[in-house]
């Protein structure tokens, strides 16, 4: 017997892992994920975004017009915030996966933290002013940008549990 030939690439298993994350978010527009590996392929961080802790996800809005406190801009946090946030070690030349390219302030924190390169799906925003920032910011500080272009477009579970 060989071994299985269908299993998931790192790339796909930790992108996987981000867009996981990405389904706990309750934004009702955009939902994203990330997750943060070390060199050695451990996740020491998983984060989406979503309002701080203690701020009730039902007391706050989620608009994205109107005046600014009227929005959910000034106070959600970023899968990429929080993946930082809720690490469980240091994060220096760790990489992180993240379904969204990182705008400036999370670009900001992602090269404070030590983390060397960004893995990244979509770049819907290339060519915003924050996208131009992040692009600048990262090239500046040696942090390397990388959009996956993966060859499977989805991966499903299952909870009826196969092979076990």
């Amino acid at each position: 017997m060989k071994k299985r030939e269908d299993y998931l690439s790192w790339d796909e298993y930790f992108m996987g892992m981000a867009l996981m994350s990405a389904k706990r978010s309750k934004d009702p527009q955009t939902q994203v994920g990330a997750c943060i590996v070390t060199e050695d392929k451990k996740v020491v961080g998983l984060g989406y975004n979503g309002f701080p802790l203690g701020c009730s996800d039902d007391e706050l809005p989620w608009d994205r017009e109107g005046d600014f406190l009227e929005t959910k801009y000034p106070f959600v946090c970023h899968a990429e915030l929080n993946a930082i946030l809720n690490s469980t070690k240091d994060l220096k030349a760790c990489s992180i996966y993240v379904a969204l390219f990182p705008c400036h302030e999370c670009a900001k924190a992602i090269i404070q933290s030590g983390i060397k390169e960004v893995v990244y799906l979509s770049d819907k925003y290339d060519g915003t002013n924050s996208n131009k920032a992040s692009k600048l910011m990262f090239e500046k500080s040696g942090v390397r940008i990388r959009q996956l272009k993966l060859e499977k477009k989805e991966i499903v579970i299952s909870f009826e549990v196969e092979g076990i």
